[in-house]
C-alpha cells in the first residue's frame, strides 16, 4: 500500500523563523508548521502589551524589555514535546541564546530580504502596531547567524512556497547541531545574503 506512506517528518522539529518586520514570519512560520505537522505560535503574541505600546508609539524596545518575552519563548520549546514552530525576530545572537537556553536543540530560519522589499511589505500591512520607523532600527539590530548557530538563510523575494520548500528540505541537515556543536556555516540559500 505505497499511497498510504507519507513522507517522513523533518528530524528537526523545534524551529524559530525569524528575521525584522515584514519579512514574513507567521506565513513562512504557519505553513512550516503545517507541512510538518507542527504547532504554530506567533512570537507578536507572547509580548506583554507593554511592549506592544511601546513599539505602537514608534519607541524600539531595549534588551531589557525584551528579556521576559524571549525567555517565554525558551520555555515554550522547553515545555514543547513535539513540534513547535514560533515566529519571533530573534534579531541578535544573545536573544538567540535566550530562546536556545530553553532548548538548545532549536534550529532557526532566517528570512532575508533587501530593504526596499521589506519597506515595501510594511507599507501594504495597514494596521499592524510596528510603524515603518522601526525597520530601520530593526536592520541595524539584526546579528547575521553565526557558524556555531544551527540554522538556514532564506531569501524572501522567492515564493512562500518556495521558501518552505527550502527550509524543510534543510531541516534533517540541522538535526542535532546545536550552538554547542555546529561546527559549520549556517545553510544560505539566498547567494547574496551573509549567513
Amino acid at each position: 500500500m505505497t499511497g498510504d506512506l507519507k513522507p517522513a517528518a523533518p528530524a528537526h522539529r523545534h524551529i524559530v523563523v525569524m528575521g525584522v518586520t515584514s519579512c514574513g514570519k507567521s506565513t513562512v512560520g504557519a505553513t512550516i508548521a503545517e507541512r510538518i505537522g507542527a504547532e504554530f505560535v506567533d512570537g507578536d503574541s507572547l509580548h506583554p502589551q507593554s511592549n506592544i505600546d511601546k513599539m505602537a508609539s514608534g519607541t524600539p524596545l531595549n534588551d531589557g524589555d525584551r528579556a521576559p518575552w524571549l525567555a517565554e519563548i525558551g520555555r515554550r520549546f522547553s515545555a514543547s514535546d513535539s513540534g513547535l514552530v514560533i515566529a519571533c525576530n530573534a534579531l541578535k545572537r544573545a536573544y538567540r541564546d535566550i530562546i536556545r537556553s530553553g532548548d538548545p536543540s532549536v534550529v532557526f530560519v532566517h528570512l532575508h530580504g533587501t530593504r526596499e522589499l521589506l519597506a515595501s511589505r510594511m507599507a501594504a500591512r495597514p494596521g499592524h502596531f510596528m510603524p515603518l520607523s522601526l525597520l530601520d532600527s530593526q536592520l541595524e539590530t539584526l546579528e547575521e547567524l553565526q557558524v556555531d548557530e544551527a540554522g538556514v538563510v532564506v531569501d524572501i523575494a522567492t515564493p512562500v512556497a518556495q521558501i518552505v520548500d527550502d527550509a524543510v528540505a534543510t531541516l534533517p541537515n540541522l538535526a542535532g547541531r546545536s550552538a554547542k556543536n555546529n561546527d559549520a556555516a549556517p545553510f544560505n540559500l539566498d547567494d547574496d545574503a551573509v549567513a
